[in-house]
């Protein structure tokens, strides 16, 4: 579908165009990308480390599923804070700060004595890491037009099927060969090592991240006058200029509950995977992480294509509906394929490309509807509530499972929520395609 900004340019404005494009996915989304990527590995590197962690620890499936989601109470109470404060403090500073502390956090892991300070860490790694992915959206919006949102989003969010690739065979080879190095136990060399790289990151962004593509000197004047041209608003598009106006607002709290489904259903994959694939026979720490590689390089093409299929048409309802349904019957079937290895990762590969491709085009629908000075709040508030689900579905399926001595019950519960998701997903996404979407009243304060 023609964008009608665009078909008022000539040839040579269109080209340059691109060129600015190319320009900004190199410097703006592929920054975005290597630093959400280290914060996922931050994130999933407990999954590699829980049967260690539990054997030192003496902590069993609920006290596991307590410390995993309570990371999730930390960032949900820090995270509209940290987002309201980012237009005036700025993306860079933001974006490094986040960085520099989760990193640090994430690195005393490696520290661990008891289970109280495992719950403490949890928490301070959540607190610490409040706000990065509203904000990186939020971000992205201001360089991006809604033509090319969901296919921008796929690309900085491959960073966490990514991370799947990388955590599982780095966190089973740093377990494995780091073991008593140093006297030290191989998961505490895996925290440290790998929390390091997110406070090198975070400095470097500091320096080199524009706040807003007026501020970026390597674009010139003519250059940001074709941006902004590009970049109007989506017809759709609500303004609000205050957070009070978007918590007044009802369809956010209709997305916030369609996006904690989708949540609980990646979260179930993100925390759980490892001890499917132990299930399945695999006792090797090494050959874990290897096959946990498998569903995430899986996800990482399936959402690409997906996301690029949904700008390409404009439609976004039916490319997040779909998916999310789908994608809970393959959380159903993985319950019962337990004692089959290829069977898990073929189903569980499926489930997680499926669930993250819905989850990839919700987050274009709130980027091209939300806009203003409260948008960052809306952002965050969507986030908050939704982001929960990580915090619920950990606990959900580690009570299951002590219950009822296996992972099947949890799976099951699991499938029903994200089908669940698709359903308040299918009445909440606006129909038909986004260029096409009617006007919406701005919203005052």
């Amino acid at each position: 579908m023609a964008d009608p900004s665009r078909s008022s340019m000539n040839a040579t404005e269109q080209d340059m165009l691109g060129r600015i494009y190319r320009k900004m996915d190199v410097r703006i989304v592929t920054i975005l990308l290597v630093a959400y990527l280290l914060d996922c590995v931050d994130r999933l590197n407990i999954g590699f480390a829980q049967k260690n962690i539990s054997e030192h620890l003496g902590m069993n499936s609920s006290d596991y599923g307590m410390a995993a989601g309570i990371f999730f109470i930390g960032y949900v109470l820090f995270e509209i804070p940290s987002n309201l404060m980012l237009p005036r403090v700025g993306a860079r500073r933001t974006f490094a700060r986040i960085m520099v502390l989760w990193g640090a956090t994430s690195a005393c892991m490696g520290l661990l004595h008891d289970k109280n300070m495992f719950y403490v860490l949890r928490f301070m790694l959540g607190m610490f890491e409040a706000g990065f992915a509203p904000a990186c959206m939020f971000y992205l919006g201001l360089w991006y037009p809604p033509s090319r949102l969901a296919t921008v989003l796929s690309v900085q969010q491959t960073a966490s099927p990514l991370a799947g690739v990388m955590a599982g065979p780095l966190s089973g080879w740093l377990i494995s060969s780091m073991d008593h190095v140093g006297g030290v136990d191989g998961w505490r060399w895996m925290f440290m090592l790998e929390g390091l790289p997110s406070i090198i990151m975070g400095v470097v962004v500091f320096f080199i991240l524009p706040d807003r593509p007026e501020d970026a000197r390597w674009l010139d004047d003519r250059e940001r006058m074709l941006l902004k041209r590009d970049s109007a608003p989506a017809p759709s598009a609500v303004y609000f200029s205050s957070f009070r106006a978007v918590l007044r607002s009802p369809v956010i709290y209709v997305l916030s509950l369609a996006y904690f489904c989708l949540i609980c259903g990646i979260y179930t994959v993100n925390f759980w995977l490892p001890n499917i694939i132990r299930n399945a026979g695999v006792q090797s720490e090494l050959q874990t992480g290897l096959f946990s590689a498998i569903p995430y390089a899986v996800c990482t093409i399936a959402i690409i294509i997906w996301a690029r299929r949904s700008d390409r048409t404009g439609e976004r309802r039916l490319h997040s509906t779909l998916p999310a349904a789908f994608g809970a019957l393959a959380l159903f079937v993985t319950a019962f394929v337990g004692g089959s290895l290829f069977l898990s990762l073929v189903v569980v590969s499926i489930a997680i490309s499926l669930i993250f491709s819905a989850y990839i085009i919700f987050w274009a629908v709130p980027c091209e509807m939300l806009k203003g000075p409260g948008a960052v709040g809306g952002f965050a508030l969507v986030n908050s509530i939704g982001l929960m689900g990580g915090f619920c579905s950990p606990i959900i399926i580690g009570h299951l499972t002590n219950w009822t001595g296996t992972l099947a019950a949890g799976l099951v519960c699991m499938g029903l929520i994200v089908a669940t998701g698709s359903i308040l997903l299918f009445v909440s996404v606006p129909r038909g395609p986004a260029r096409q979407h009617k006007p919406v009243t701005a919203v005052a304060a």
